[in-house]
């Protein structure tokens, strides 16, 4: 026993009322499943988000295909990408990523370096660089591997860059589909009938995460796996009886209006998804024209453009 103030108090006391003293600010202060921790460390912080997006929205991720060295290229379409963001859907979070074999040169490591701490907007495969020689395998089977966020996508689009999404239309459509089995894109040949032949052309085909965990686990995709990317694509899905689901986006999907119209190539259209064959900055500077890209840039002493 201890005297304080001319009174007895019990040793225990000392201990007791500190305890209490806890015990009332974690009832009182604290009432959600006691997380005071939380406050003093940092083992209940979420782990990094993708795109936020509302419950029931759907992710996409789209993959553009690029070179390490295309970095004017890479410039020109990650603005074209950025300025779209304010025109998404409420329900849609979209990721652009652009993909990259192994970096070969020492001005490589160093100026993408630079990009991803700008942007965090690349992937980089372990592969070499090419074009039909398994880049679209190593895409598509890495991403199950590489993302830890469970089924961090509803959907995964290959494009390439020389491709313009305009990723709302993108999105919009989306939202009328089903996740499950969903393959999307032009089709080729564009006038073919059999909906469980063809395959979808390589500016820019869709995907849904279900399809992209098969591919990473399949012993047909693995042992053709080379080839022609966007027809071997379509070859393992008529093969396993994958992509039931199948959405031909033509006349939605062309290419670049230059020469007389095809089935595959016409003028530009307000109901425009995707333009492919942007082989120069002038089609590109042509075809953002059309959708107006530009049209909020704002007035100022600084700049004049006629």
């Amino acid at each position: 026993m201890e005297k304080l103030s001319g009174f007895r108090v019990p040793k225990a006391s000392f201990i007791l009322l500190p305890m209490s003293l806890v015990a009332i600010i974690f009832i009182v202060v604290y009432p959600n499943d006691l997380r005071l921790q939380c406050l003093v460390t940092a083992g209940c912080q979420p782990r990094p988000q993708l795109s936020a997006a509302p419950k029931h929205a759907h992710r996409l991720l789209l993959g553009v295909f690029t070179v390490p060295d295309a970095y004017a290229r890479r410039s020109l379409v990650r603005h074209a990408y950025l300025l779209q963001r304010a025109s998404l859907p409420a329900d849609a979070a979209v990721d652009v990523r652009f993909v990259l074999c192994n970096l070969t040169k020492e001005e490589q490591r160093v100026l993408v370096a630079m990009e991803i701490m700008l942007y965090d907007d690349i992937i980089i495969l372990d592969c070499a660089e090419n074009v039909n020689d398994g880049k679209t395998y190593d895409y598509l089977s890495s991403l199950p591997r590489v993302l830890d966020a469970g089924r961090a996508y509803d959907y995964v689009v290959k494009t390439d860059d020389d491709t313009y999404y305009r990723l709302d239309r993108l999105a919009e459509t989306l939202r009328r589909l089903p996740r499950e089995d969903v393959y999307l894109g032009l089709r080729v040949p564009c006038w073919g009938k059999d909906e469980g032949s063809g395959f979808m052309s390589g500016m820019g085909y869709l995907l849904s995460w279900d399809l992209v965990e098969w591919i990473a686990t399949s012993e047909v995709v693995r042992k053709k796996m080379k080839g022609p990317e966007d027809i071997m694509t379509g070859a393992w899905l008529n093969e396993a009886g994958r992509g039931r689901n199948r959405f031909d986006m033509n006349p939605r999907m062309y290419d670049y209006p230059e020469g007389p119209d095809t089935c595959f190539r016409h003028g530009f259209t307000p109901d425009t998804i995707a333009v492919h064959k942007l082989k120069d900055d002038l089609k590109w500077a042509k075809t953002l024209q059309y959708f107006n890209v530009t049209q909020g840039l704002r007035s100022s002493k600084l700049f004049h453009i006629h």
